[in-house]
């Protein structure tokens, strides 16, 4: 995959910002970002998805450490590809970016290995400004008096009508778009298949794949887009997945609460790891302002 670098508009405000946290590392999965974490005092990982509505646990991590928690009320979930209830808990005590707190709501998730003990959401990181670097592996946290977003953003976004998950217009062969920005995402772009054919990709499609969601699985068309343009950049050759032809899916993040909408701008799809690998992202998850830029070179 080639980028070209378009325009170099706006750096200077991010050069020297007064950092909240410390940059730290995280780990990489499968296209996830993993942080270091103590869950009812116990050291796993979190999966940091900016795309989710709510936070959750795993199961798995509940199992394997016989923890027992105090268990709310059911939430119904929406995934990518159905909805199921699920349970939560309350009072759960987490630590992270050496502050220790306890969250509710949390819902529990199937989420792999028991080594990954929880899911954070857009809530947890709607009081700040992130960044993820995403070639060097690390994150940090600003506060809102450290950058100017209104004037740093390159990025066509903004919030999604309050619901906590950013949204931004993305350019594929020329056609513009409106994406949820999901860090939770390992894709590079997920799409509805009649939007697909406005970019021209259904006759660029190579195979299929299984995606599978946090309820079920389902089957995937998949193409390269000779172009796409995400803010300043325009990147050659991204994969672009789309359901098969009778598939369905919800496009909202597979983390979400079925009472929640997207609204305002027609979201067509979801953006994640494999269009943000190469860049320094900074997102503002209260008011949706994106900046992304190369990372500094040492």
């Amino acid at each position: 995959m080639k980028y070209a670098y378009l325009l170099i508009l706006l750096l200077a405000p991010l050069r020297a910002l007064a950092a909240v946290s410390e940059w730290v590392d995280f780990t990489l999965h499968n296209g996830h970002v993993y942080l270091p974490i103590t869950v009812e005092g116990i050291d796993t990982h979190v999966l940091l998805d900016s795309g989710a509505q709510v936070h959750a646990i795993n199961k798995a991590f509940i199992g394997k450490n016989n923890l027992d928690l105090s268990t709310g009320a059911k939430m119904r979930i929406q995934g990518v590809h159905d909805t199921e209830d699920r349970t939560t808990y309350n009072n759960v005590k987490v630590g992270l970016f050496g502050s220790e707190f306890e969250l509710d709501k949390v819902v529990e998730f199937n989420l792999g290995h028991h080594s990954s003990g929880m899911l954070l959401g857009a809530g947890f990181f709607n009081p700040f400004i992130i960044q993820i670097n995403y070639p060097e592996k690390k994150i940090r946290l600003l506060t809102r008096d450290s950058v100017d977003m209104n004037e740093a953003s390159n990025v066509r976004s903004m919030d999604n009508r309050g619901n906590g998950m950013p949204i931004a217009e993305i350019g594929i062969n020329g056609e513009n778009f409106w994406f949820l920005v999901d860090t939770g995402s390992s894709s590079g772009i997920f799409m509805e298949r009649r939007y697909a054919s406005r970019a021209g990709l259904l006759d660029k499609v190579d195979g299929s794949e299984s995606s599978r969601g946090v309820n079920s699985t389902g089957i995937q068309d998949v193409a390269n887009a000779d172009t796409v343009r995400f803010g300043p950049f325009e990147i050659a050759d991204v994969k672009v997945s789309f359901p098969a032809p009778g598939e369905t899916t919800n496009l909202e993040s597979q983390f979400s609460e079925t009472r929640s909408r997207i609204k305002g701008k027609r979201i067509v799809g979801i953006i994640g790891y494999g269009l943000f690998q190469y860049f320094l992202l900074t997102m503002d998850y209260k008011t949706g302002k994106i900046h992304v830029s190369l990372p500094p070179e040492k």
